[in-house]
């Protein structure tokens, strides 16, 4: 179990039964993450189902404000009712009064219906109507519950996970290579929570927005659970995804195969396919520009970054010598000539055969 903790040096030389032995203590400590964070995600899944919801919430109180949709039908539905029962309660007061000039046996008639009026009216629900999602099957709420439980506890637990197979594959390193690994895997997952956090806030609500209202006067709209929630998980891992975008340039101008001249030439391009991928991203004009310029402000940053990446085949003597693209190399000294008044060999000597020996 310490070989999950400390990390293993280069040189060091394990057998094969070492190994499985490092990736099963890896692999429990990385287990043990987990289990402990789903217990605490489902001990709060009350909170986790409420962050999740949060974007179709939102959404179903815009179109309660504006009556749009079998959401905003029923809103209306249940207002007017509400009304009616405050303007009937109202009237049945006043009659049910003392000065109201009916007689006392009128009066002690209306007092039951009024108390009646009163605890039916309490029991219409004064929340929005269909502002959360809907299950279909007896046991959907449980296993979407376990659903959404276990994204919140892999979303906790990644950078534990991450940090035992990066203890793993380490020592398969050599410490240059490891040197140019360390920056570029300890900034994924800091990026991947930013893509998170992005995706939930800005892509989330443009998607919900987009699809909850898209031909909603032909369809009676109900949003499912579990169609919903992994609709969720699919934009955010997307879009933790899309994040890591600096890592791979990185990487490539780490290995040599970019440099930050090419990636300033190609600015046009890298804006055309942020805005590419914006527009496969469900939303509208506004969201689309939202969209596309973190994704280009990634780009900028990783070029910035680019520039105080040294490839990995150049040596600290060449650092200060940079080539460009059709630049040729100059030219090196021919090897120096032969030497022609070097003795014959032993060979030569032997089969050597003079003639005049031989007379």
């Amino acid at each position: 179990m310490a070989r999950a903790i400390r990390t293993i040096g280069h040189e060091e030389r394990l057998s094969l039964v070492d190994h499985l032995d490092e990736l099963r203590s890896r692999l429990i400590v990385s287990g043990a993450v987990l289990i402990v964070a789903f217990g605490f995600c489902l001990w709060q899944n009350h909170a986790l189902l409420h962050i999740i919801n949060e974007p179709l919430e939102s959404q179903t109180k815009k179109q309660v404000a504006k009556g749009q949709g079998t959401v905003g039908q029923a809103a209306l539905a249940q207002g007017g009712v509400l009304r009616i029962a405050g303007d009937t309660e109202a009237a049945l007061s006043v009659l049910a009064g003392p000065g109201s000039g009916v007689s006392a046996r009128a009066r002690a008639e209306l007092l039951p219906l009024l108390a009646t009026l009163r605890a039916d009216a309490g029991k219409i629900p004064r929340g929005t109507p269909g502002d959360k999602p809907v299950t279909l099957g007896v046991g959907e709420p449980f296993t979407t519950t376990i659903t959404v439980t276990l994204y919140f506890a892999l979303i906790i637990s990644l950078p534990v996970i991450l940090y035992e197979l990066y203890g793993f594959i380490l020592p398969a390193l050599k410490p240059s290579e490891r040197r140019a690994a360390t920056p570029l895997l300890t900034a994924v997952p800091f990026l991947f929570a930013a893509g998170v956090l992005f995706g939930y806030y800005v892509v989330l609500p443009a998607a919900v927005r987009f699809f909850v209202n898209f031909n909603a006067s032909e369809f009676n709209v109900l949003v499912q659970a579990s169609q919903f929630y992994g609709f969720a998980a699919t934009v955010l891992l997307a879009m933790g995804l899309v994040f890591q975008i600096p890592v791979l340039i990185l990487g490539a101008a780490r290995l040599g195969l970019v440099t930050p001249r090419q990636l300033r030439k190609n600015r046009r391009y890298a804006l055309l396919a942020c805005a590419v991928v914006a527009a496969l991203l469900p939303g509208d004009a506004v969201t689309l520009v939202l969209e596309t310029v973190p994704l280009y402000v990634l780009y900028e940053a990783s070029i910035l970054l680019a520039t105080f990446v040294r490839p990995a085949d150049v040596e600290p003597s060449d650092e200060g010598r940079t080539t460009t693209p059709g630049e040729r190399h100059p030219p090196q000294d021919p090897p120096p000539p032969a030497d022609d008044t070097a003795g014959p060999t032993v060979q030569q000597i032997i089969d050597h055969v003079d003639r005049n020996l031989s007379d």
